[in-house]
């Protein structure tokens, strides 16, 4: 038997690495962040528990790569969902819409997320974070910005202090008031992106 290529083992290492991610997820939701083990994640995730360690330095780091990942995939679809549009405002209408709704939809995990990044171990950059930025920063260029590199980390700022608000444990903040305030701040129209049922708060421009 010939040996892989390297393209097919970059794709089998690209698949194992997902799945590993994918099984944080799960795992995360369903039992919380300090019961899942990173041997309950290589059992989800049909991998060998040695390969946990390979691909992440440890369980902090995994789970912010996860949640990076589930955040770039989130945007991903948002911007490129039906009708497909190049206009700017409805971009990033789209994009923070995108973000806050892992709010309702993953409240555990993001949550999880937050406060792993406000501990020692800080903000780890991995390949999803940077797939993650990229969307953004191509977002804030459409949207017209002409200083990307400082508009960019603004917009970001903004987003995990609206995670956070909706997020925090006994004093959250409901979404569609931090969406409200975001889209003030951007000049972006209510009507814009997918506008939550509960319509639009009081006393909100």
């Amino acid at each position: 038997m010939s040996p892989r290529s390297a393209s097919v083992n970059e794709e089998l290492r690209r698949r194992s690495r997902e799945r590993l991610l994918q099984a944080t997820v799960e795992l995360v939701a369903e039992r919380g962040y300090e019961a899942t083990t990173l041997g309950d994640i290589a059992d989800r995730a049909g991998s060998a528990r040695g390969l946990v360690s390979y691909y992440f330095p440890g369980k902090r780091q995994l789970l912010q790569s996860a949640v990076h990942r589930v955040m770039h995939l989130a945007l991903q679809a948002g911007l490129e969902q039906e009708p497909r549009t190049e206009d700017g405002r409805e971009l990033l209408a789209r994009a923070i819409d995108a973000i806050l709704g892992l709010t309702e939809v993953h409240p555990v995990l993001m949550r999880a997320h937050m406060a792993g990044i406000l501990q020692a171990e800080g903000f780890v950059q991995c390949p999803e974070q940077q797939r993650l930025s990229w969307l953004l920063r191509d977002t804030m260029e459409r949207y017209g910005s002409t200083d990307v590199d400082a508009d960019y980390p603004m917009l970001r700022a903004l987003l995990m202090g609206a995670v956070f608000a909706a997020l925090l444990p006994g004093a959250p903040m409901e979404v569609p008031r931090l969406r409200a305030e975001l889209f003030q701040r951007f000049g972006l129209e209510w009507e814009l992106g997918d506008p939550p049922p509960q319509g639009k708060p009081l006393a909100v421009p």
